[in-house]
């Protein structure tokens, strides 16, 4: 009787566990993608997730425990010896996730799993891509690929390919390269089956193909990768000896991670953590951009105690203090957000940095206009003063101007700077717009009421 699996429940999971069902459980198992199962086992204790794992082939553990959120993979290492991860994971595994797990380990746990692993070039290709950032394109591609001599003949191609291909699990494309592993270009297998066992593959290649070198940042492979369509790109080393492959899906992951990342900036999270995490971790990622907004917040009150005697005198003007604050706030992460955007898809660039700006300042200018215009006409017709009336309207518009002006100029600082250009996003923004629009409003406060 087959399992309906969208009616099975975690709990059933663990009854089955519990009393020992494993020939349910390996059904389940049969009728699940890694995907899925990993799901399971991140709401399981560790001892009911090492049992239903104890269940899984080699190869299908391999692919499992790399789909584990992080932290839940970092206690389930845990819990097996430096020569079963090297034996159980790392064997069956790409060198570019073997790398990845190795690189989640402590200093003392990676050579020895690397004196661990039986075969020799794959200890080799793991060492290799742990010398690279993790957000470089060495630190993203694997060494499994295919690739054939431009002086091989077809006949010797094909051969070497059958070899090579035992492997790779996914064969995207074939590389050629020359007798120093210089890529030359690109093989199609259209090209290899209808041409002559004798043919030299130098007369078939297509020497038309992008590649990265090792040391590009993650961000220069995506936006290659977007921008060409690839769904797998080569990468060389500073000579151009082909060293490697990044595939789409490695492309996806870090595309996601960062974005997790700049999220968490955006919201005034200084490193990453999770809600798992322990509470003095969550603590330590949200304290400095809380301790920068309180300071924020002081220096602000102190703007307002300047200007008590302005208050006093017209106690209307504390009505639209927020609204200001506000305003300025809103219209800098508006601008901003826009910037990083550019700064990450690369499209900033296209056509040349002045008119963006010119550009984001005039948006400025006639939003400015708009809401400005609505606050003078809600304050004419509830207010009867027309000092404040102009007042609030007159420094509405300046503190969108000097927003939209602060937050276009902050992220293309930081940016220039090698700061990540997502804080610009989050608290920083919206508390230095708060004290400076503040400083704003009432400063043109006093120039308005003086005049009138």
């Amino acid at each position: 009787m087959a399992i309906d699996i969208k009616k099975l429940t975690r709990d059933d999971i663990r009854t089955a566990i519990q009393e020992g069902q494993n020939d349910f459980l390996k059904e389940v198992i049969e009728e699940l993608y890694p995907a899925d199962i990993a799901e399971i086992m991140d709401d399981l204790s560790l001892d009911e997730a090492k049992h239903f794992f104890s269940l899984l082939s080699k190869e299908e553990a391999a692919t499992v425990l790399m789909e584990l959120e992080e932290d839940v993979r970092e206690d389930f290492l845990d819990a097996f010896s430096t020569q079963e991860i090297a034996q159980l994971f790392v064997d069956n595994l790409d060198s570019d996730d073997a790398a990845d797990l190795i690189n989640e380990l402590p200093d003392e746990k990676r050579e020895e799993i690397l004196s661990h692993i039986e075969d020799r070039q794959q200890a080799q290709d793991i060492a290799d891509l742990l010398i690279y950032p993790d957000n470089s394109a060495g630190g993203l591609m694997d060494k499994e690929f295919i690739k054939v001599n431009a002086n091989w003949h077809v006949v010797t191609c094909i051969r070497e390919m059958r070899k090579q291909a035992e492997e790779v699990e996914h064969v995207y494309t074939v590389y050629v390269v020359d007798d120093d592993g210089v890529l030359k270009g690109l093989l199609s297998l259209k090209q290899l089956l209808i041409a002559s066992p004798r043919d030299k593959i130098a007369t078939l290649f297509n020497p038309d193909v992008i590649s990265v070198k090792a040391l590009q940042s993650g961000e220069e492979v995506a936006s290659i990768m977007n921008k060409y369509d690839l769904v797998v790109l080569p990468v060389v080393d500073e000579i151009g000896r082909l060293i490697g492959r990044i595939t789409i899906d490695d492309v996806v992951d870090f595309i996601k991670e960062e974005a997790e990342k700049d999220y968490q900036m955006m919201s005034g999270i200084s490193h990453d953590i999770e809600s798992k995490d322990k509470i003095w971790e969550l603590m330590q990622g949200r304290l400095f951009w809380l301790i920068v907004a309180l300071f924020g917040g002081i220096i602000g009150s102190r703007v307002i105690a300047n200007y008590e005697d302005q208050i006093s005198i017209y106690p209307e003007m504390a009505f639209f203090m927020p609204l200001i604050a506000a305003m300025g706030g809103n219209v800098g992460v508006q601008s901003s957000a826009l910037i990083v955007k550019g700064l990450a898809n690369n499209t900033l660039t296209a056509g040349g940095i002045m008119p963006k700006l010119g550009k984001e300042l005039s948006v400025g200018l006639f939003n400015g206009l708009v809401c400005s215009s609505l606050l003078l006409g809600y304050s004419l017709l509830f207010s009867n003063s027309f000092p404040l009336s102009m007042t609030v309207s007159v420094a509405l518009m300046t503190v969108i101007l000097f927003a939209a002006m602060f937050g276009t100029f902050v992220p293309l600082a930081l940016n220039k700077l090698k700061i990540d250009p997502a804080l610009a996003t989050g608290p920083f923004i919206t508390t230095s717009n708060d004290i400076v629009g503040l400083f704003i409003y009432f400063m043109i406060g006093r120039l308005m009421y003086g005049v009138f």
